[in-house]
């Protein structure tokens, strides 16, 4: 079983919410300083739910990321978790792009990829949390897809995902080749071992420009978004406290529940 995963380079989520700035004139997020990136952690599980088909049945795994100056330390963590090779489409064309763009990009480099059962995303990338680069793969490569995974088992050419519902899950049956997006649920993605570090610092990712995947840098990154971003923003945080009391224990609870149910909140 071949299988591609698609990993993204975010700013690190787990950073204050104070050190996020945002330009306002250019409408673009200002890199804080001192933060680290990483790889965004739902792909991380997109890894993780690959690893595990490979422990169960053999096979080979490739990640694939995209975009501009990219962090080989970053970007090579699927390698250490253990992944087998590592494919970059890295150049200035791939930047800035929109959930369209940037599928189309992925989904020429897995047509050029070729030979694969599985392809797996994450649910949504931690920065935009979009959630719409996965199926837009599956739309633009006429896959068969399932979104918000947290259990995946391959058998017969047919891969059973049980989906995540808003009150449990289904459980849908695909044929292969198919494309899935793994939630949180799947539970947490291994860490690198030392042995798998080392190992992936001696591997070195293949870098593919936009001529080597076929497709026109008009219809890629910023050049080729579909989405017209009108307001970037920070909303404003605001708090307010209201002390809610009473003569007794008993009284305090029956004013607090009549507050609650004036401003429908029960």
């Amino acid at each position: 079983m071949n299988m591609i995963v698609c990993v993204k380079q975010v700013i690190d989520p787990e950073a204050p919410p104070a050190s996020f700035k945002v330009d306002p004139t250019a409408n673009k997020v200002i890199p804080p300083p001192g933060v680290s990136s990483v790889i965004s952690p739902f792909d991380e599980q997109a890894v993780e739910a690959a690893l595990r088909i490979k422990d169960a049945q053999g096979g080979k795994i490739t990640a694939l990321s995209l975009g501009a100056n990219l962090l080989r330390d970053v970007v090579k963590k699927p390698l250490s978790m253990g992944a087998d090779e590592l494919i970059l489409l890295e150049d200035d064309a791939f930047a800035e792009g929109d959930s369209w763009s940037t599928a189309y990009a992925l989904a020429m480099a897995i047509k050029k990829i070729g030979d694969y059962g599985l392809i797996f995303c994450g649910r949504q990338a931690a920065d935009w949390d979009a959630g719409q680069v996965g199926s837009g793969i599956a739309e633009i490569l006429g896959l068969l897809s399932v979104t918000v995974a947290q259990k995946i088992e391959v058998s017969d050419g047919k891969a059973k995902v049980e989906r995540v519902t808003a009150d449990g899950y289904e459980v849908i049956e695909v044929s292969l080749p198919a494309l899935i997006t793994v939630s949180n649920e799947l539970g947490e993605p291994r860490y690198p071992t030392i042995k798998g570090i080392m190992a992936a610092k001696k591997i070195e990712p293949t870098v593919w420009k936009p001529a080597d995947i076929g497709v026109d840098p008009s219809q890629i990154g910023a050049a080729g978004r579909r989405a017209k971003l009108l307001k970037l923003f920070q909303p404003p945080h605001e708090g307010k406290c209201e002390i809610i009391d009473g003569e007794s224990p008993e009284e305090a609870g029956v004013n607090l529940a009549l507050k609650l149910r004036e401003v429908k909140v029960i």
